[in-house]
C-alpha cells in the first residue's frame, strides 16, 4: 500500500512540476488582457501553475488528506523558490522583490500550518482564509 501511495504522490508532483515548467515560468499576459486562457484547467499566466498547485493542496485538505496536502505544500514551496527566487533574470524576486516577498509570505501563511500539522488538522477557517489571501496575492503578479 505504501509503495502505491508513493507512486501516486510522485506522479502528482511530476504533473505539477511539468505544468509549472511548461505554462507557469514562460507565460505572460498584458495588463489590458481581461480573460486569461487555460490549458487543462491551469491558467496560462505567470502564476497559473502556483495557483493550480494551491487549489489541489486546498482540495486535499478539504478531503481530509492532510498527508497529501502537506507533501504538495512542500513541493509548492520548493518549486516557487527555485523558479521565482533563484530562477534568473525573469524571476519575480529579481523583477519585483517587494511583490515576491508579499506572495512568499502569503504562501507561507497558507502552507506552513499544513506542513507542521503532524496529523492534527489545522483550523479549517484559518486555512481557508490563508488560501484565499494567497490566491489574491498571486493575481498581483500575473
Amino acid at each position: 500500500m505504501t509503495f502505491r501511495f508513493d507512486r501516486i504522490v510522485s506522479a502528482r508532483l511530476m504533473f505539477f512540476a511539468a505544468f509549472l515548467l511548461l505554462f507557469g515560468a514562460g507565460a505572460s499576459t498584458s495588463a489590458q488582457e481581461k480573460k486569461v486562457g487555460q490549458t487543462n484547467g491551469v491558467d496560462n499566466s505567470k502564476m497559473g501553475a502556483y495557483r493550480a498547485m494551491a487549489q489541489h493542496i486546498y482540495g486535499d485538505f478539504q478531503k481530509g488528506d492532510l498527508a497529501a496536502a502537506a507533501e504538495m505544500a512542500r513541493a509548492l514551496e520548493r518549486v516557487w523558490d527555485k523558479a521565482e527566487e533563484y530562477g534568473g533574470d525573469t524571476a519575480l524576486a529579481k523583477t519585483n522583490r517587494a511583490l515576491f516577498d508579499e506572495i512568499d509570505k502569503a504562501m507561507d501563511q497558507f502552507i506552513t500550518p499544513l506542513m507542521d500539522a503532524k496529523g492534527k488538522p489545522p483550523d479549517p477557517a484559518k486555512v481557508k482564509a490563508a488560501f484565499n489571501f494567497y490566491m489574491e496575492k498571486l493575481k498581483l503578479a500575473d
